[in-house]
This record gives C-alpha cells, sequence and structure tokens, in this order.
C-alpha cells in the first residue's frame, strides 16, 4: 500500500498533517510501524521544511507531537528488534539448501557479497554493475549513500576473492552476472518461477530471501534470521577472528563503535547459553 507523502507546512502540527501520516494505524497486511521508523519520518519532515526555510510541525517543540511520540514509545516500545548473525558456518548450510540453477545463482552472490561486504539490505538492493570495480585481488563496490552517510558522500567496499571456492563473494558475483545476463543497472534481480530474470530486487526481497533460505536449510529459529543477519554476521566473524573495531568500522561505515560491540556482545550470549547446556 502507498504511503501518503506529508504536505510541507509552516502551520500547526494538525494543519501540517504530521500525526497521520506518522502514526496512523497500519492497513490490512501492514505491520505497525516501530517507534525507531516513526522517529525517522518525524527527522524527514523536519530535514524537509528547513531546507525550504519553513518552520516544521513536526518537531518536539509542539506539545501534540511530542505527547503522542511519548504515547507511542510507552505503546510499542523502543527495544530493536535484533536479527541473529548469518556466520559462515551458517551461511555454508544455507549454501547447501539452494535450489534451481539460476536462482541458486543469484542467491549465492547475494548471501557471500551480503555478507563480504558487510551490506545493510538497502544498500545490496541498491547496488548497480556500474558500481562494481573488478580488478586483480577481487572487487571494490562503491555505495554511493548509506544510513549514515545522508551527505551522499560514498564510501568504497573491498571484497577480496575467497581462498575457497565454495564461499568466494567474487566467483559467485561473477557467475551470477553470467548466468543471468545482467549487464548494467540493478544487480540483484528477482528470478520467476521458469528461470526468467525480472526486475530488480528491494530490500524487502532481500529480507525474505534470506528467511526462506534459512528455514530450507532448518537453521534453529528462523524467524530470528533476515536481511540484517548478513551483516551482523561479518561483524561478529570479523571479531572472532581478530579483526580490530577499527577495522571493522573502517569496513562497515559504522559511526558508533556501540554498535559494533552490541554484536559482539550478542554472539557471547549465545557461546555462553551453548557452554551453559554442557552439564558441567
Amino acid at each position: 500500500m502507498r504511503t501518503e507523502r506529508p504536505q510541507l507546512s509552516a502551520g500547526h502540527p494538525v494543519h501540517g498533517r504530521p500525526l497521520p501520516y506518522i502514526a496512523r494505524h497500519p492497513g490490512e497486511g501492514e505491520k505497525p510501524r516501530k517507534a525507531a521508523s516513526i522517529t525517522r519520518r518525524l527527522t524527514s519532515i523536519n530535514a524537509a521544511h528547513k531546507e525550504r526555510g519553513l518552520d516544521s510541525p513536526a518537531t518536539m517543540n509542539h506539545r501534540l507531537v511530542a505527547d503522542t511520540l511519548h504515547g507511542i514509545r510507552r505503546t510499542l516500545g523502543v527495544a530493536q528488534t535484533r536479527k541473529k548473525p548469518l556466520t559462515r558456518d551458517r551461511i555454508v548450510k544455507l549454501l547447501g539448501a539452494l535450489e534451481g540453477p539460476i536462482a541458486a545463482a543469484r542467491d549465492k552472490a547475494l548471501l557471500l557479497i551480503g555478507f563480504a561486504g558487510s551490506l545493510r539490505r538497502f544498500e545490496l538492493a541498491a547496488l548497480r554493475v556500474e558500481e562494481v570495480a573488478w580488478h586483480g585481488k577481487g572487487i571494490t563496490l562503491l555505495i554511493p549513500r548509506s544510513k549514515t552517510d545522508q551527505e551522499g558522500e560514498g564510501r568504497e567496499v573491498e571484497i577480496p576473492l575467497g581462498t575457497h571456492a565454495l564461499t568466494c563473494p567474487v566467483m559467485a558475483l561473477e557467475n551470477w552476472l553470467k548466468i543471468s545476463g545482467v549487464k548494467a543497472g540493478q544487480l540483484f534481480r528477482r528470478v520467476g518461477q521458469h528461470g526468467n530474470v525480472g526486475e530488480a530486487l528491494d530490500k524487502d526481497s532481500i529480507g525474505r530471501i534470506v528467511k526462506r533460505l534459512v528455514r530450507r536449510a532448518r537453521l534453529a529459529n528462523p524467524d530470528s534470521y533476515g536481511g540484517h543477519s548478513l551483516r551482523a554476521g561479518f561483524v561478529t566473524e570479523a571479531a572472532a577472528n581478530g579483526a580490530t573495531d577499527r577495522q571493522i568500522m573502517k569496513h562497515t561505515g559504522h559511526k558508533s563503535i556501540a554498535m559494533v560491540h552490541r554484536y559482539m556482545r550478542e554472539d557471547q550470549k549465545d557461546r555462553q547459553a551453548a557452554a551453559g547446556r554442557l552439564g558441567l
């Protein structure tokens, strides 16, 4: 369902209509918006008004906006849903569950590029053929804009050649492009029932693909995984193999070291939970 875009207005919050836009009840089949998503929408409204020299109707200075957001936070909570990381061993299990030659080629490249590049879902979905530079050591991805790069300066992500053919992201991407015939535009595309390559994937499609593969591979608690599991898996695996915080943040584009440490703590909790079942 399409979401109504907010109208810019210098008037009262009700007249500017930010509240119906951010807080309306979800339609049939829609999930309730999270408190963090609502806050991002308010920030976008404020930025759009500031850019045009208008007073924003969506600031916390308006009591109606502030009271409504506080009520939403109390009702929905502010804790983010954390996805379990897809580490190397888990990804290998997913690779063993791939089906269909063309779909399998896409899904393998999607998993390995998303994991090795530590890419967010929307970065992976937006990646274009023209933004992939091939060289002797692997590939360099140009990410034009990311969640923490609102100015659109872009960043480069290096993905080296793998040491194993099964898990080499560069070889997987090369194979996908060869089989699919994709030569320009969006890198990852839909694959139909009969193997026909269609339009570009969106970020939600990537999450659904990951979940489907997790279920097919019969990993425990498949609902705990999603598109973000690839990015979380990179941080977890890199830290476990001795990468420093600085090296990880340079690759992932994280601005806060707290976010990197959160992934590490979650992994430690998982390992402690497993060790606790030894009966010692």
